[in-house]
């Protein structure tokens, strides 16, 4: 139960990982994340039922959450939509497309073979394994992305949007690129996770957001005065202690079918708890 739960935790916090680069970043509600999931996650298991090879299928899934991202930038920044109904028109199409792609509601990877099967060592072990691969590679490429002239524009766009204009930089163009690269991470997420579960659905996005912000609240709750690199790896250590206690609370016999409102709910705590410790535990610090 405990691999289980680390195992999970580290791949959706690839979706953490995702979601800040626009939610705090840029500070950019992208409802996209619900159509981006499951559709990188459709398009992965519909190429690996079709001989593709896993990881040339989960980089197809990666790239289909790009053009997700990119749709929704373009409709915000050249169609003038606003940020979340930009997000909510791409995350609607995106339940058709995954129709369409896989002819049906779900589609499974009976017999198919996945990444996790590519790994020499045990199942539970392989599924570890990649989960830390996997987080270790996108860290890697956002600290590297991020301390590049680029990523400070981005970085500069989310902080001041007039100001990083007045220097010249095309906010317009950062904005599209975060969401090109954010919905590629989350995408990729959703390739990963449905090869651990083996089988992708057109609803598994529905409150998906919701797990990702989790990660990020949950971090920040637990630590404070981060760097850059420490604050990735608090929203992976936030994924993994969420789903730690989504696993406790099924493990205690209550209903997995209203999972969705044990997401909803300790998101609800984390996000009043700087609240409540404030008005009542003024003297009580938290930290690393």
């Amino acid at each position: 139960m405990i691999i289980s739960a680390v195992s999970q935790g580290l791949l959706y916090g690839i979706l953490g990982l995702g979601i800040y680069l626009t939610f705090r970043i840029l500070n950019f509600p992208d409802m996209t994340t619900e159509g981006s999931f499951p559709l990188g996650a459709a398009v992965t298991v519909t190429l690996i039922n079709q001989q593709v090879h896993p990881l040339l299928a989960t980089l197809a899934g990666m790239l289909v959450g790009c053009l997700a991202g990119l749709v929704t930038g373009l409709l915000y920044t050249k169609g003038k939509i606003p940020t979340i109904l930009s997000g909510i028109l791409v995350m609607t199409s995106a339940n058709s497309i995954m129709l369409m792609v896989m002819g049906r509601a779900n589609l499974g990877l009976l017999g198919k073979k996945t990444l996790v099967d590519l790994l020499p060592f045990s199942k539970d072990a392989n599924f570890l394994v990649l989960g830390l691969v996997s987080v270790a590679l996108v860290i890697a490429c956002l600290i590297f992305f991020l301390h590049t002239r680029l990523g400070q524009a981005y970085i500069a766009t989310g902080d001041n949007r007039d100001m990083a204009k007045s220097f010249g930089i095309n906010t317009d163009g950062m904005e599209v690129m975060g969401l090109v690269v954010s919905n590629g991470i989350i995408a990729l997420s959703g390739a990963l996770i449905a090869q651990q579960d083996g089988y992708a659905d057109v609803q598994k996005g529905i409150g998906i957001i919701v797990v990702g912000l989790a990660s990020i609240i949950i971090g920040e709750v637990l630590y404070n005065n981060l760097t850059l690199l420490e604050r990735l790896i608090a929203i992976v250590v936030g994924s993994i202690l969420y789903w730690a206690l989504i696993t406790t609370i099924l493990a205690l016999g209550f209903n997995s079918n209203y999972l969705k409102i044990y997401s909803a709910i300790v998101l609800a705590l984390c996000l009043i708890f700087p609240t409540l410790k404030a008005k009542f535990f003024k003297g009580v610090t938290l930290s690393r």
